[in-house]
């Protein structure tokens, strides 16, 4: 980004100079024109993650915040990832607190806390708002949790957002220093922001004053981008309702047509009039929205195609089929072209089978990340100690990896004695008299392996990060372990550790700090989610949320039937239904060429064979820009229900089998609580049926008229 700005100001600055592009200049001259532009406009431009930015600023602040246990940290510290966190949170519960740990399982505890800190609440905030024991329980293992943290100088990746929030909350002079540095802020992906996020946004630009008073505009700015209709990452404490109020907190509060502080835009650049005119129609039938309707800049291209197979496996031939052909038609569409988009995980079986029979490469998006890998965590725990040699959690990592005749009763030993004594374990470590007390047969280990860590905690600030990683790799034996190993999983973790260096040179040919410290901070804030370009020709299989920000020629959206795309649990919410919709809208929009969806009239679900009804979303698409395999492949909306055709009373009356409950689309009624209503969709048959009203101001409500008393509006 940053290189694609300096581009931009060079070829304003080539134009009125020279009155040629940049690239039409020798050389030198663009040179001289980029290096204008980085040293006046970019040097001082900061471009990242909210987390790198923030593990920036805390880098140069954090000595200056204290949490309310008065814990601090300094600015060496550590970044635990996932990984630490979740181990860290179970050690407290299962050891340090002695719960069940089936009652307060690790995982759910520690989605709690980080769900927690995406609000901006502290263990007492947290605590504060938990009306139940079990509540107060997490929050109390939330407390320990970051004493834990602060003990051995960490952060989690919630903290580096958290923590600068607090700190611009407790100190008016820190906040008042970034508020000058940053006059103007961009963000992008701003529907997806939670709200820490939006707290340290708005702290940032107001200086600690309420969004609606504040106007000192001058010389400052706040600009986002963002799509209410692409917001589907609630269930990482992303909230949507932040970017709708944008204008009520720093807009002019203008109706859309009279604003001059938001800007629609439409124009899309990428799918076809047809694709993007049935994304258009499905997410019109969200309330919760700011309305926009996307504009195609491409031709009309080819009908959006629906098809309905007899269960999962002869939907995942039709995809496998339809990948074949099309690929062996056209010479420009070779297998990196394809997509198959999916809800959940586990429909990638049946297209991973029919894949390998057909004989048809393919790859899954989202598998295990580079920096996930054992031995990349590994290396990374050497380094993370000699960083940091308080953090405790990466010394136990490898203290005995590669295996150096250290046993868990020696490690037990020496960590029962740095708790008991209140020390951190490194300080116990370095102490040869207390190893040898300690460690018994072991001590010669110990102390050789805190040795390793001593010498090159002595070169942090003399060599570069390369250099230490190299020597580090050879001190401590771990690449002479795998190649002794002699396996193919040796030699593949063997390759993934020279990656690592081959990681930190690239890291240093692209920053000025060469550090160690440095270096593992990137490496912690890397997303490294599988790299698409590196093999261009296998079809990417990926849930719908891994696509999102992608793009490919041909997309097979599957697997859309009731229950499954929408999920069950969003069936009775309006809002995560919505949700739901604007995941399948995203879906549509991944694809540039041709859209094919697919769904199966029986499914196997939990070992059994179930009959599968169509999604309603089928339901929502315009009819006249759909072709199908068959007639009931969509699902009739408005004018006909899905069991029949709308009949007034007297016809009701006179068939055979007719309840009193028999509803059509188009119906309107009257709810207690909701008002009057038109019914949009049924779902099921007979007796066992739920309507789908739309009510005015009230969204869409699903109900159960055998449950709910409703009253017909002739």
């Amino acid at each position: 980004m940053k290189e694609r700005i300096e581009k931009l100001f060079a070829d304003q600055r080539s134009q009125s100079e020279f009155g040629k592009p940049l690239e039409a200049l020798p050389a030198n001259e663009q040179i001289r024109l980029k290096s204008q532009v980085y040293k006046t406009i970019t040097k001082d431009l900061w471009i990242g993650t909210f987390h790198a930015l923030c593990a920036r600023i805390l880098r140069f602040d954090i000595e200056k915040f204290q949490n309310r246990n008065g814990r601090k940290w300094n600015r060496n510290f550590s970044i635990f990832d996932e990984s630490d966190a979740q181990s860290l949170v179970k050690e407290i519960v299962t050891q340090k607190l002695n719960l069940d740990d089936k009652k307060f399982d690790p995982k759910s505890v520690r989605y709690a806390i980080s769900n927690a800190k995406n609000k901006s609440l502290s263990p007492q905030d947290f605590e504060n708002e938990q009306p139940n024991y079990r509540g107060r329980v997490i929050a109390n293992v939330y407390s320990v949790y970051q004493d834990t943290l602060a003990a051995n100088n960490a952060l989690d990746f919630d903290d580096l957002i958290l923590t600068p929030v607090q700190l611009f909350r407790q100190n008016e002079q820190v906040r008042g220093y970034w508020h000058k540095r940053f006059r103007h802020i961009l963000v992008d992906e701003y529907q997806d922001t939670n709200r820490t996020q939006y707290d340290l946004i708005r702290l940032l630009v107001t200086n600690g004053e309420d969004s609606p008073t504040f106007d000192n505009w001058e010389h400052r700015s706040v600009f986002v981008v963002g799509d209410a209709d692409q917001s589907i990452y609630s269930f990482r404490a992303a909230d949507f309702t932040i970017l709708m109020n944008f204008q009520g907190d720093f807009g002019d509060r203008l109706p859309d047509d009279d604003t001059r502080t938001m800007v629609k835009l439409e124009e899309n650049y990428r799918s076809t009039e047809n694709i993007l005119a049935v994304a258009n129609h499905l997410i019109e039938n969200n309330t919760e929205r700011i309305d926009k309707v996307l504009k195609p800049t491409r031709g009309e291209g080819e009908s959006v195609y629906v098809y309905r197979a007899d269960d999962e496996t002869a939907e995942a031939e039709f995809v496998v089929n339809q990948i074949r052909q099309l690929e062996s038609k056209h010479p420009e569409l070779h297998y990196g072209k394809f997509a198959i988009l999916y809800r959940t995980n586990a429909q990638s079986r049946a297209f991973e089978e029919s894949l390998v029979r057909w004989g048809v490469p393919y790859k899954v998006v989202g598998g295990l990340r580079f920096y996930d890998r054992k031995e990349i965590k590994d290396v990374l725990g050497y380094l993370r100690a000699i960083a940091n040699p308080f953090d405790t959690v990466s010394l136990l990592r490898v203290i005995n990896t590669p295996r150096r005749g250290i046993g868990k009763a020696t490690i037990d030993s020496l960590v029962k004695a740095a708790q008991e004594l209140d020390q951190p374990l490194w300080e116990i470590l370095t102490d040869e008299t207390s190893v040898k007390t300690l460690a018994g047969r072991s001590a010669k280990a110990v102390i050789g392996f805190a040795q390793i860590l001593q010498k090159w905690r002595g070169q942090l600030d003399a060599l570069p990060a390369n250099e230490i990683v190299q020597g580090v790799l050879e001190d401590s034996g771990y690449m002479q372990d795998l190649k002794v190993q002699g396996t193919e999983e040796a030699e593949d973790r063997l390759g993934n550790v020279n990656e690592l260096y081959n990681a930190v040179l690239q890291f240093e040919e692209d920053n000025e700090d060469t550090s160690l410290i440095a270096f593992l901070a990137s490496a912690s804030l890397s997303s490294d989610l599988d790299n698409l370009e590196e093999e261009v020709t296998r079809v990417s299989l990926m849930t719908l949320h891994s696509s999102k920000g992608l793009e490919f020629p041909v997309v097979f959206l599957v697997g859309l039937e009731q229950g499954l795309f929408p999920n069950y649990r969003s069936m009775e919410d309006p809002a995560a239904l919505e949700e739901e919709r604007r995941l399948c809208y995203v879906g549509i929009t991944r694809a540039q060429e041709r859209l094919f969806i697919s769904h199966a009239r029986e499914r196997r679900l939990y070992g059994n064979r179930e009959p599968a009804s169509p999604s309603l979303f089928l339901a929502e698409l315009p009819k006249e820009l759909i072709e199908s395999n068959v007639a009931t492949a969509i699902p009739t909306r408005l004018t006909k229900s899905i069991a029949a055709v709308r009949r007034n009373k007297s016809e009701a009356s006179s068939l055979p089998n007719t309840h009193e409950n028999d509803w059509s689309v188009g119906d309107r009624l009257v709810h207690k609580a909701f008002g009057t209503g038109e019914v949009t969709h049924i779902f099921g048959a007979g007796n066992k049926i739920c309507l789908a009203v739309k009510f005015p101001g009230m969204g869409q409500k699903i109900i159960d008229p055998k449950l709910t008393p409703l009253e017909r509006v002739e």
